[in-house]
């Protein structure tokens, strides 16, 4: 059977996800039918190879809706008058304030009922990536508008942040998803104190295609530096601060130490501005964003990754960063910190050395071990790989998401659809954690 995956995600494409990327493509290698929605698209000048490789821009679909309320709300006209011909109570519906509140005032469920009504309605599986995602697509189908077993995988902000600024936030979504998947034990738990029924949230990881990074041990430093690599977004939560100013404290302790920034973000001209404040001048190098070919050379050609992240002050976190699976998958030692999922993938002392959060001198004494004793950084390197071997393979994880999938298919409770929500009764009839859905905190 050749599963129909309707895939949920915020912006498509977007470079700093390829945890996204590499699952959709994933799922097509194993043989299902993906179809990507996606509310836009990411301004970004690079593109990953496997957009165009696998044809995916023909598979998204976006609701085109205007950021200018004015126009959202003319170009909503024709929508709506051909919509309550076709199906009246979907529209009527989607524009409800008192079911859905601010999802329906933006008139974001009716441009999202437009495009299902267009591109298609009918999936085996619907999966969504961010919680957010997950609440809106949930609206969607108590409305009729698509259809199928409802997966939500959590990554970081959407549990950390989000809940900690609006807690019920995701009750209709956990009433009514069948399965949530968050990347870590850390966020399986919140999701839990949350509301979350323990027996529909499952730990998957996001993963690292192995082939793609080789496994390179032995990296010795040249005579002029050591070199250290960070990647990712400029924003205050990778905690680049930190890594500018533990590279500095390295550098007055009398390490020859060269660092590579690649990325971009809100913060760069901030984080510039204090590396020269910190006098690190020609030492440091803002690379901007990077193709992935460019970034697995990059980590080749460096001794040790830096990922000093942080809780922003908004309560925003990490999930387990990708990219340290993947420096970790090419044998290099990496230096982060006791955050969020961190420690589930990097063991420290074994595959890694971490430090607590905002820890300088903590993140500088690693920085200097790494750069002092090469055995260490190849036996970190060589635990590392293994670690991402057997728990990270993202082939093995896609095996594993679509057996999920199809277990899920196999126990698919019946939908019966009335005016206001998709009942779901189980085999005996019964209608499980009956109540009133859409209460006003929805």
């Amino acid at each position: 059977m050749t599963l129909r995956v309707a895939v949920f995600v915020h912006e498509f494409p977007a470079l700093s996800e390829t945890f996204v990327l590499n699952q959709i493509t994933g799922l097509l290698d194993l043989g299902c039918d993906v179809r990507i929605f996606a509310s836009g698209r990411r301004d970004e000048s690079i593109e990953h190879t496997d957009i165009e490789r696998y044809g995916l821009m023909r598979r998204v679909h976006y609701p085109g809706m205007p950021r200018s309320r004015l126009r959202r709300v003319i170009r909503a006209v024709p929508m709506v008058l051909q919509g309550l011909k076709r199906h009246p109570r979907r529209i009527f519906g989607a524009m409800n304030p008192f079911l859905y509140r601010r999802s329906a005032l933006s008139l974001e469920l009716l441009y999202w009922t437009d495009t299902l009504a267009r591109h298609g309605q009918k999936f085996d599986v619907i999966f969504c990536h961010f919680g957010l995602i997950g609440r809106t697509v949930s609206f969607l189908r108590a409305l009729g508008a698509i259809e199928g077993v409802l997966v939500t995988a959590f990554h970081g902000v959407d549990v950390s942040a989000v809940l900690a600024q609006r807690p019920g936030l995701y009750r209709h979504l956990f009433r009514h998803g069948d399965l949530f998947l968050p990347i870590s034990h850390r966020w399986r738990e919140a999701l839990i104190l949350h509301g979350c029924d323990p027996n529909r949230a499952e730990v998957h990881h996001m993963g690292v295609e192995l082939p793609r990074f080789p496994f390179l041990p032995n990296r010795g430093a040249d005579d002029r530096s050591f070199r250290v690599l960070t990647i990712g977004r400029l924003v205050e939560k990778k905690g680049i601060e930190y890594g500018l100013r533990a590279v500095a404290r390295a550098r007055e302790r009398g390490t020859r130490i060269r660092y590579t920034i690649v990325g971009d973000g809100p913060l760069r001209g901030t984080l510039e501005a204090l590396s020269d404040e910190l006098g690190l001048g020609d030492s440091v190098t803002f690379a901007g964003w990077q193709d992935q070919e460019t970034v697995i050379a990059l980590m080749q050609g460096h001794q040790a990754l830096l990922a000093p992240s942080v809780t922003d002050g908004v309560g925003d976190q990490e999930g387990i960063p990708v990219t340290l699976m993947e420096a970790m998958a090419v044998g290099l030692p990496v230096v982060s910190t006791r955050h969020s999922g961190i420690p589930e993938l990097v063991e420290n002392e074994k595959s890694g050395l971490l430090a607590e959060e905002g820890d300088v001198e903590s993140l500088a004494d690693a920085l200097m071990r790494l750069y002092a004793d090469p055995a260490l950084r190849e036996a970190l390197g060589r635990k590392a790989r293994g670690a991402v071997s057997r728990n990270f393979d993202v082939r093995a994880l896609n095996e594993r998401l679509v057996g999920i999938f199809e277990g899920l298919i196999r126990t698919r409770p019946e939908e019966v659809l009335d005016d206001r929500v998709v009942v779901r009764r189980g085999s005996n009839g019964a209608t499980p954690g009956a109540a009133t859905p859409h209460d006003s905190r929805a």
